[in-house]
């Protein structure tokens, strides 16, 4: 039988969007998740730092692996983000944690990290839980 990892890397490897950034799932326990991108060229804006939307979508997914661990489907109904460092070159990850969970909604905060473990962005979130399970379940 497949663990719960393999089973979520499975599922999410359907996220097409995701994969061709280049956003890989390193963790995911019910209500938190690890993503990872390494910085290439085609993240970077046009004065030569990681475009926000890079972050942004690297956050919102690890939000959605996160959010969906519990079984439930859930969908964003907001999200913000807030940018401290700029980058441009290295490897990053993103730590999702569940900081509220409701029947019906989830909020969740995602912290960027650098290599150097400095803290890049923060990206909060919430979800809206729907009644349908998640195929892994």
């Amino acid at each position: 039988m497949e663990n719960k990892l393999s089973l979520y890397q499975k599922q999410f490897a359907k996220d097409e969007f995701a994969k061709n950034c280049g956003i890989a799932i390193i963790d995911a326990t019910p209500g938190c998740a690890t993503v990872q991108m390494e910085i290439t060229e085609k993240h970077l804006n046009s004065v030569g730092v990681l475009h926000g939307g890079a972050l942004f979508t690297m956050a919102d997914f690890a939000f959605a692996v996160a959010s969906n661990t519990r079984g439930k489907v859930a969908l964003a109904i907001e999200g913000e983000i807030s940018y401290f460092k700029g980058v441009n070159s290295g490897v990053l990850t993103a730590v999702a944690r569940e900081i509220f969970l409701h029947e019906k909604l989830g909020t969740y905060s995602v912290d960027i990290f650098n290599e150097k473990k400095e803290l890049i962005a923060n990206f909060k979130g919430t979800t809206y839980r729907k009644r349908e399970t998640m195929p892994f379940e």
